[in-house]
């Protein structure tokens, strides 16, 4: 007959093999934020290097320039908005990580208490084979 352990075991194993697969989801993601962070900051310095440069000085060139402008702040928004995405989907990697990180710590701790139980129980099974042996042992010689 296997142990209580010894059939959860595959549970645990499952909640383990999630848990590794929410992480990896969670790096990824991470990963993904940092990216669109890096892009955000660069188009930042990029309107702000274009904006500081000094171009024609004409009506058209002027009017160039500022629809240009405008084009890069449309840009940016839209990485705002990007960047802010993939915080939520972030947030929603790591909620799923800690859960499945929080199942398969719980299968560990019940599993060790199994193991614990069924060892308790294996060593009075041991004694109470022991003393049954002293108690049917004959007497030595030399005792009354």
């Amino acid at each position: 007959m296997t142990s209580r352990a010894n059939r959860l075991q595959p549970a645990a194993d499952l909640a383990h093999e999630r848990q590794e697969a929410a992480m990896q989801r969670l790096a990824e993601q991470q990963q993904k934020l940092a990216k669109a962070e890096q892009q955000l900051e660069e188009l930042r310095k990029y309107r702000a290097e274009y904006a500081d440069t000094q171009g024609g000085v004409s009506v058209s060139a002027l009017l160039n320039r500022r629809q240009f402008v405008e084009r890069i702040d449309q840009v940016i928004a839209q990485q705002v908005n990007e960047v802010a995405r993939q915080r939520r989907h972030l947030d929603g990697a790591r909620n799923q990580w800690r859960e499945a990180h929080a199942r398969e710590q719980a299968l560990g701790s019940v599993i060790d208490r199994y193991r614990e139980q069924e060892r308790k129980s294996e060593e009075r099974r041991e004694q109470a084979e022991i003393d049954e042996r002293m108690q049917h042992r004959r007497p030595t010689r030399g005792l009354p």
